[in-house]
């Protein structure tokens, strides 16, 4: 067998169902995964999610280029040991290169789990997977992204998470050949969810950890109620928020925004710092994006060393000109 026709297996979760009878829907990062599945070997999904959600599941994965896909039931009352038992047991029947799995929180617990039992090596929040003379590589970014590194292991399969929004590449579409999985139950304990308390949350941004446009704010914007300048701004992008950890900090926004090290890790399309002088822990989290936009008054922050475009001035006078010429163009 070639190393192009090698299995490469990716794990694909079911998104949690947003509003009773929504359509199932894949979680983040899965034309990801099998993006790069594709560019290392021949991608086969296992697609795990409720019973009634799988036949639409494993038809979303195969048009998202899974040429097999395995799909298993899981126990959704259960957290973390069920998703691991199927990864398990679809590693024992592809016999993998390398697993690939997108690091969301319910992701990376399933490839961690997963791993330790089969005592393989994982490596974590990869932007990225390609191929030496010797096999398999993940490809991180580190320090901050001042480094970009690469990691390998002597013996396999590889795991891999991978972070979301980092990779670009997209497999072709390919015709539905899914099989049901065998998945004995482990029996180990799990966490058990007792009582579901439903929250309504309304809000037409995208999620910040798979958003393509993101508009961050820190601490320059002075204030919460100032603060509105970057939602304001982000509605008309279409953009999701996020916040540096002295916004979060000093109280504008809600700690579930935070990018950064010891917020959420992003890599979208677009991200626009809005006064974020630009600390090493913020860039941290962002710094893989595609394209960098910064304003910001102090001519001489960090921010701007990693900018693909820099504006030095008075957000207060700079982001109002751009909203009302964004709302203009759709005039």
């Amino acid at each position: 067998m070639s190393e192009t026709q090698t299995p490469v297996l990716a794990l694909l979760l079911a998104a949690p169902a947003v509003a009773d009878g929504a359509d199932p829907a894949l979680a983040d990062g899965a034309a990801e995964a099998l993006g790069a599945a594709a560019q290392i070997g021949t991608p086969v999904a296992l697609v795990a999610g409720p019973a009634d959600a799988l036949p639409t599941l494993a038809e979303r994965a195969a048009e998202l280029g899974a040429t097999q896909v395995l799909t298993a039931a899981l126990d959704t009352a259960q957290l973390g040991v069920p998703a691991a038992d199927a990864l398990v047991a679809a590693v024992a029947q592809v016999q993998p290169a390398a697993v690939l799995v997108p690091n969301t929180i319910e992701g990376a617990d399933a490839a961690g789990r997963a791993a330790v039992r089969l005592r393989a090596p994982l490596a974590a929040d990869a932007v990225g997977v390609e191929r030496d003379d010797e096999g398999i590589v993940a490809r991180h970014s580190v320090y901050g992204g001042a480094y970009d590194v690469t990691s390998a292991a002597t013996y396999g399969p590889l795991f891999v998470t991978l972070r979301l929004g980092a990779v670009d590449a997209r497999a072709e579409a390919a015709p539905l050949a899914a099989t049901e999985l065998e998945v004995p139950a482990s029996g180990r304990p799990a966490a058990a969810v007792e009582a579901v308390e439903a929250v309504q949350q309304v809000s037409a941004r995208p999620d910040l950890r798979s958003a393509k446009k993101i508009v961050s704010g820190g601490r320059g914007l002075g204030s919460k109620e100032q603060f509105a300048l970057v939602e304001q701004l982000a509605d008309a992008l279409g953009a999701a928020v996020g916040a540096s950890r002295a916004a979060v900090d000093a109280g504008y926004v809600e700690p579930t925004l935070q990018v950064g090290q010891t917020g959420t890790s992003v890599s979208p399309e677009l991200y626009l710092a809005l006064g974020i002088s630009g600390a090493i822990q913020h860039r941290a989290g962002m710094q893989t994006a595609k394209t960098i936009v910064a304003i910001d008054k102090d001519a001489n922050a960090p921010i701007f060393e990693i900018a693909d475009l820099g504006v030095v001035g008075d957000l207060f006078t700079i982001v109002p000109q751009v909203i009302a010429a964004l709302e203009a163009r759709k005039a």
